[in-house]
């Protein structure tokens, strides 16, 4: 179960950084434009940092 949760919020996340990107919520616009930005690079990469955690085998209980 925790493998199958693990995965799950790795596509979350970098699913999230995707949607920001693409500029899926309108409420980010104007004075705001800049957290899409920021948002979408931040979510993506802590998707990838937890991806590779999980499949190195970092969060694995001993």
């Amino acid at each position: 179960m925790r493998m199958i949760f693990g995965i799950i919020m790795i596509l979350v996340y970098i699913g999230m950084g995707v949607l920001f990107l693409c500029g899926f919520f309108t409420w980010l616009s104007g004075d705001w434009a800049w957290l899409r930005w920021v948002g979408g690079f931040l979510f993506i990469l802590y998707g990838i940092w937890r991806a590779y955690r999980q499949f190195t085998g970092v969060d694995s209980p001993v």
